[in-house]
């Protein structure tokens, strides 16, 4: 019995010294290079890729910033809320790499008609976070409401997004992946959309466009826990945030209190996606789609 409480405790010590080592290594690593190597790789053409490579300065470091490489990222979420649930790993890092962050949530989350309330939390969210009011833009409209059980208008949502980016010049585009983080028809519709418009060909040479990886529910509460196997599994680019990081989330997610049922609680506790944020490309391979 002894034996096996002291095998247990040394690899648990070794789990946890695994865990800081991976931390390390995740917050050592230039995520700027990863952004360039990204977008050679995917984008080839276009012109942030080229300007970059000259230029032998990532955008955010250089003493002279050239606007037309600065990083202007555009989250693409849902419900107001989604941004500190799901994404304040990215928005967190992004900012603290002087990227541009510029947020779209496509419903006023009035789903228990409590809309005007949630926007309001939603831009008290932003602020917290780092992101201004000018560069966060909430939808409000009929073919779009909040709820699960309504198919989102996949063409309406691309106009959206492309008046977006048209708008504000993004360069960089994040939302949620195929099975929506949560499984939420919303999200699953808004990476549908992002993936049309990649496949087709609107999205602007020099735009990349990323998904959030949806992990398993065992791994999706296992908060810091998970870093190995993120790190073991790999991914296009990743985003992780420390101590102060998350608190900054979780004062983000305390600005939707309309939202702060007890297991929204546990979820700021327990899950992953408030510390790391993985990442893939969303693939400009062709494909057939049906507009509906």
């Amino acid at each position: 019995m002894l034996f096996s409480v002291l095998v247990l405790c040394f690899l648990f010590s070794l789990y946890f010294i695994l865990l800081k080592v991976i931390y390390y290594r995740y917050s050592q690593t230039s995520w700027s290079k990863h952004f360039l190597e990204l977008n050679i790789r995917k984008c080839g053409r276009s012109r942030i890729c080229q300007n970059t490579a000259r230029n032998d300065m990532y955008p955010w470091q250089s003493e002279h910033k050239n606007t037309s490489n600065e990083v202007r990222a555009l989250l693409v979420t849902a419900h107001p809320d989604d941004e500190c649930m799901f994404f304040a790993p990215t928005i967190l890092r992004l900012l603290q790499l002087n990227a541009s962050v510029h947020l779209l949530c496509l419903s006023s989350g009035n789903y228990y008609k409590q809309g005007a309330h949630r926007q309001r939390e939603l831009r008290d969210s932003c602020a917290v976070l780092g992101i201004p009011a000018s560069q966060v833009t909430i939808i409000d409209c009929k073919e779009l409401p909040d709820d699960p059980n309504v198919e989102w208008n996949i063409h309406v949502i691309s106009s959206l997004v492309l008046k977006q980016i048209q708008a504000s010049s993004i360069n960089m585009v994040l939302t949620f992946d195929g099975r929506g983080v949560s499984g939420h028809g919303n999200h699953i519709a808004i990476y549908r959309s992002l993936s049309y418009l990649a496949s087709t060909g609107e999205i602007p040479d020099g735009c990349c466009v990323l998904s959030l990886q949806t992990v398993n529910v065992i791994r999706k509460y296992l908060s810091v826990l998970e870093l190995p196997i993120s790190w073991l599994c790999g991914s296009d680019v990743s985003f992780l945030i420390g101590s102060e990081g998350y608190r900054q989330a979780k004062r983000a997610m305390f600005c939707h209190r309309s939202q702060l049922l007890w297991f929204r609680h546990l979820y700021m506790l327990l899950s992953r996606y408030v510390l790391i944020n993985t990442f893939q490309v969303i693939s400009r391979e062709e494909k057939d789609w049906e507009m509906y």
